[in-house]
């Protein structure tokens, strides 16, 4: 019952940090109340990621002619989708159990609450409650669908992320409520596969955290998709008593009100950090406005108890998370360990077309006081993307005119959720535009689109 390490949580953040725990010779215990994985694996980012790859497909077929194929009949099976999205999610979650006894890590599963003198008391379904004591605890709970008045979930005609991924029925018409990844993902592939699709969005621009060019290119694609969008408006209320949901929005410049009717309604408005009743009172553990309070190695003001992952304040992704676990446990162990910059963080959002950045947005460097150079690279300029079917978007680099420094880079457009990780490595090594330039990319390949936007920000662009 006594440990190195226990980890409270087994997602991303957590089971990471349990492996790198078990490496560096700590005996490691996770407790998980659900699912090993967490919501990423098991509910998110893996799952979702199956349900976008359908509807890809199926957009496939349906243009197949472009492609001088001709396919007699189509249908999307959504049943068949989901079935497929749960096996793909349920196999990653069998890959994490085989991690746990490859690396010896003790999986205590229950609902764990946390005590002082660096316990946990963890509750099993069967109502039996056992002990557990550890040098150090880290705690990775991760977040949750975020409630909203007038928007509350009942799990049938007002959804979070996690039944829009698990219907037994494809609904005719869906409104989303709110545009950052979460909505978008699911109104892209809710559209692609039938169904009729409003996007309502508080902010003036879909996607309002990612650059300008990249929101206006979105929206541009998705009207062309047929999805209907509605910015700087909110829901007021939902109404759900008849056989249709009223939505009732109004509009944030005119307080003009009106009312859509559709089957279901996403709730897609962000998400809360699960620190409710696990005990962080009770310890002592510093927290505010929901998040727990950690220095730069994610400890927490009481000794031994540390905290990860979307409980903390930071971007609240699946690859942070597993950042600060392993920083926090090599922390633990001694090892001389970086501070993780939370500027280089990528964002990656997989609807199609999908979207990918890194540091500054344009006006965000501007605001910052930087002289920047801008270079713009069209995909309808890529040979590839021409070759593919995929000319949709672009590759947009920030450059700091003075020195060189990257500051930003924001694409929009086919697979470049796979590209954008050459500028988060250029970012870390401090690379320059010039050094970019200079380094010869593949022909022809999407990837060559981030030496072209170099190239136009130093006025040396060939193929445009």
């Amino acid at each position: 019952m006594n440990y190195d390490i226990i980890v409270l949580g087994s997602g991303p953040g957590g089971y990471v940090a349990a492996i790198r725990a078990a490496q560096l010779g700590f005996k490691t215990a996770v407790i998980e109340k659900e699912s090993l994985g967490g919501v990423c694996l098991n509910w998110g980012c893996i799952p979702t990621k199956a349900l976008l790859k359908s509807a890809q497909v199926f957009e496939y077929i349906q243009h197949a002619e472009d492609y001088g194929i001709s396919v007699a009949d189509s249908n999307a099976d959504f049943s068949k989708m989901v079935n497929r999205s749960r096996g793909v999610a349920e196999g990653m979650s069998k890959g994490v159990q085989f991690l746990m006894k490859k690396n010896k890590i003790d999986v205590i599963m229950g609902y764990g609450t946390l005590k002082p003198g660096k316990e946990i008391s963890v509750k099993a379904q069967d109502g039996s409650v056992n002990t557990y004591s550890a040098k150090h605890i880290i705690i990775a709970t991760g977040a949750r669908s975020r409630a909203v008045n007038g928007l509350e979930q009942d799990g049938k005609k007002v959804i979070g992320y996690r039944e829009a991924m698990s219907m037994e029925n494809q609904p005719k018409k869906m409104v989303v409520v709110g545009s950052g990844a979460i909505g978008v993902e699911f109104a892209y592939f809710y559209k692609a596969i039938g169904t009729e699709v409003t996007i309502v969005e508080y902010m003036d621009s879909i996607v309002p955290r990612e650059d300008k060019d990249v929101a206006k290119e979105l929206t541009k694609t998705f009207k062309k998709k047929g999805i209907e969008i509605i910015t700087n408006a909110a829901v007021q209320f939902v109404d759900t008593s008849g056989d249709a949901c009223k939505v009732l929005i109004k509009d944030n410049k005119t307080a003009s009100e009106s009312t859509i009717e559709c089957d279901v309604v996403l709730s897609a408005v962000g998400i809360t950090p699960n620190t409710e009743n696990i005990g962080l009172e009770a310890v002592g553990i510093a927290v505010d406005r929901g998040l727990v309070q950690v220095d730069e190695f994610y400890r927490t003001n009481v000794e031994g108890y540390y905290a990860i992952g979307d409980i903390v304040p930071g971007a609240a992704l699946a690859h942070v998370a597993s950042a600060e676990g392993i920083l926090c446990v090599e922390k633990i162990a001694g090892q001389h360990v970086e501070a993780i910059d939370y500027n280089n963080i990528p964002s990656c959002t997989y609807c199609s077309p999908e979207i990918a950045s890194v540091g500054y947005t344009e006006e965000a460097a501007k605001e910052a006081g930087y002289e920047i150079k801008v270079g713009k690279f069209p995909f309808s300029a890529s040979g590839k993307a021409s070759a593919a079917g995929a000319k949709e978007g672009f590759v947009k680099v920030i450059y700091d005119a003075k020195y060189g420094e990257l500051l930003g880079a924001h694409m929009i457009g086919a697979n470049v959720t796979e590209m954008i990780a050459e500028l988060v490595v250029a970012r870390k090594l401090e690379t320059t535009g010039h050094e970019i330039l200079k380094a010869i990319h593949p022909h022809p390949t999407m990837s060559e689109a981030v030496m072209e936007a170099t190239a136009a920000a130093y006025d040396e662009v060939i193929h445009l």
